[in-house]
């Protein structure tokens, strides 16, 4: 009878055990992040990321200042942001102007369109049948509204990566007709 119990009782508290075990995440880390973060998916950063750069427009052309640079920090990756501290440094020792003021790189850095988006729609990352994706490129529609009411629409691609637990924007690739260059990377290389 002891045996028969044992038998029993065996698999049952093997199935118990397996409940009580922590489960690894579908994906780990890839590498360490040490600035802020912003909470949500790849779609959901991305999509706060553009609704900053929409409220910032008219507020300043050309690469960020320091101010607009710690606002855009949790939204970008570690390598994006250092090539843009970079590409703000060379700026700031080709002229005796102060950094900002006047700038080789002009008008919005973060779209096709130096002029900058009005509205920016980021698609849904719902459809990304990898959910254990590190990097994920999203389609962005932008729209730019001018005072006379005409509206200028394209659409970008943002690359969203995963830092530690946090989804950041890594590059951005410019599909519009007026893009100075392929991405947002070669427009801070090329200086």
């Amino acid at each position: 009878m002891k045996k028969k119990n044992i038998a029993l009782v065996l698999p049952l508290a093997m199935l118990l055990s397996a409940c009580t075990s922590t489960v690894d995440p579908a994906y780990k880390d890839i590498s360490s992040r040490t600035a802020p973060c912003v909470e949500g998916g790849p779609d959901t950063v991305a999509q706060k990321f553009y609704d900053l750069r929409v409220q910032q427009i008219g507020q300043q052309s050309g690469l960020p200042d320091d101010s607009l640079a710690a606002q855009f920090r949790p939204y970008l990756s570690q390598a994006l942001y250092e090539q843009i501290q970079i590409a703000r440094k060379q700026a700031g020792s080709r002229t005796t102007a102060p950094v900002n003021k006047t700038q080789p790189i002009n008008g919005d850095i973060f779209t096709s369109l130096r002029e900058g988006s009005t509205s920016a729609d980021v698609a849904s990352a719902s459809t990304i049948p990898n959910t254990d994706a590190r990097n994920i490129p999203l389609r962005v529609n932008l729209t730019h509204q001018t005072a006379g009411g005409q509206s200028v629409m394209w659409q970008d691609e943002v690359l969203m990566i995963r830092e530690g637990t946090c989804w950041v924007v890594d590059d951005i690739r410019f599909m519009g007709v007026s893009a100075p260059a392929g991405s947002l990377r070669q427009l801070l290389g090329d200086r």
